[in-house]
């Protein structure tokens, strides 16, 4: 019994750092990669992206890999909380499917926008970034963090606040995706809200390896 239970205080600290790695990885790949200015011209595109080179390819590798582990420790939370078994689990499954996909196609265009030949093809793909980024609010945040909630909501493995703000966040991802449908670029107040996500996962992260001491007083993992 003891050493089930320090593995479960161990496989919660090592979803927690995963959670944490991810969100700093994001972080760092924003702060890096500023994009484009507003409304740019081809040639200010290809000029950007001869001068942001690197930055720009280094800040899509954090994008792709941050998400990962990320997704991790979502998964990580629905096993500690029991919810393999229950739809919520596996509809918390099916959205981090959906928002790795939707990171993944973006990404795609991020490093297309780098070759300068077609010399439309830096447009295009800024425009499709704008595009996908409507996804985004869409479905790929709400059918992460609602039924994520739900899960939480079931379980004592993080506080009861957690799962409320998941689906409240979960709840006004789909609203602005909805407001905003008819704007063919998300304004930069909209956009900046997909961070606020980032602050859920770090405080949920590192609340878990506080608590890993606590499961070992938690029912056992189905």
């Amino acid at each position: 019994m003891h050493d089930h239970s320090m593995s479960r205080q161990r496989f919660a600290i090592i979803s927690g750092l995963s959670g944490v790695v991810g969100v700093v990885l994001l972080i760092v790949s924003f702060a890096i990669n500023t994009g484009p200015p507003p409304q740019p011209s081809s040639a200010a595109l290809i000029e950007f992206g001869r001068q942001h080179f690197a930055s720009v390819l280094w800040g899509a590798w954090m994008q792709a890999v941050g998400p990962v582990l990320i997704v991790l420790f979502a998964f990580a939370l629905v096993h500690l909380s029991g919810g393999t078994q229950r739809l919520s689990g596996w509809m918390t499954l099916f959205g981090a499917t959906v928002l790795m996909t939707v990171s993944l196609i973006e990404i795609v265009f991020y490093i297309a926008a780098l070759n300068p030949e077609p010399p439309a093809l830096p447009f295009i793909s800024l425009r499709l970034i704008y595009a996908i980024q409507h996804l985004y609010f869409m479905v790929a945040a709400p059918s992460l963090f609602l039924p994520l909630g739900i899960v939480l909501l079931r379980s004592q493995v993080l506080p009861r606040m957690f799962a409320h703000l998941a689906l409240l966040l979960g709840a006004g991802f789909a609203i602005l995706g909805i407001a905003f449908l008819q704007t063919m670029t998300l304004p930069p107040a909209v956009t900046a809200f997909g961070g606020v996500q980032a602050l859920w996962w770090l405080a949920a992260a590192i609340t878990l390896m506080v608590r890993s001491r606590r499961l070992d007083h938690s029912p056992a993992l189905p």
